[in-house]
């Protein structure tokens, strides 16, 4: 029972050495983690700001992609002011746009905050759709695992394992551009429905003009030809 002690009390520490990860309180346990991407779509209010967080590791790369969709309200600008801080609070990057992509190294292990800033709209709020992760590229960090553990892979099963991960890494990074290729085209089609809402409530406003000017034309003839019946006629 002592060795047993010894042992799980010196993995725990080494554990914590080579990892050395944020210790999370109850006050976290609604932030994200436990999964390396996310995918949906938030409105920011008028003048508000939006942040979340997400867990990565070290020698991770981190990416972030969003799009503005639509405005509503008096919003004219479709601009987002977004900005990524490290665990530290050090600004990694920051995008005043309405399409952007950032991409960067995880140097640090924890929570990376990116924060969604509507300044530029003081009484209209957008529709923000977001798409973000971590990718961890290698097996740097799983071949040490496997070296400290109690079985040893051989070298065919590796290299079976080495070409599924980098197959994982090129479906993956499909995904990303078809996903950002489906931001696109949600992005065309809001903007053709309200390409559609403007041509038809100009072409009702148009046809009423038209029925409009055109029953006063006929008032103007028929007062043109119209004859008193109590003045002699000739």
């Amino acid at each position: 029972m002592l060795v047993n002690a010894l042992l799980i009390l010196l993995s725990s520490q080494h554990i914590w050495a080579s990892k050395s990860e944020p210790s999370l309180g109850e006050e976290a346990a609604g932030l994200f983690r436990g999964s390396d991407r996310y995918d949906f779509a938030v409105v920011v209010p008028a003048a508000g700001m939006e942040c979340f967080w997400h867990f990565a590791h070290q020698s991770g790369s981190f990416y972030l992609t969003y799009m503005v969709r639509w405005a509503t309200g008096v919003a004219t600008d479709q601009r987002l002011f977004v900005t990524v801080s490290s665990p530290q609070g050090d600004l990694m990057a920051s995008r005043n746009e309405a399409v952007a992509r950032i991409n960067f190294q995880t140097e640090v292990t924890g929570f990376y905050r990116m924060c969604l800033g509507n300044h530029n709209n003081q009484f209209g709020s957008v529709r923000v759709f977001l798409n973000f992760g971590v990718i961890y590229e290698g097996f740097e960090e799983s071949k040490r695992e496997m070296e400290e553990g109690e079985k040893v892979l051989n070298s065919t099963l590796t290299s079976i394992q080495e070409s599924v991960q980098k197959l994982q890494n090129q479906i993956f990074h499909m995904w990303r551009h078809y996903n950002f290729a489906r931001m696109r085209r949600g992005k065309d089609h809001y903007l053709l429905l309200s390409n559609l809402s403007y041509v038809d409530w100009w072409s009702s406003t148009q046809t009423l003009i038209i029925i409009l000017s055109g029953y006063l034309q006929l008032l103007v003839l028929k007062r043109l030809f119209q004859t008193d019946s109590s003045r002699p006629r000739c």
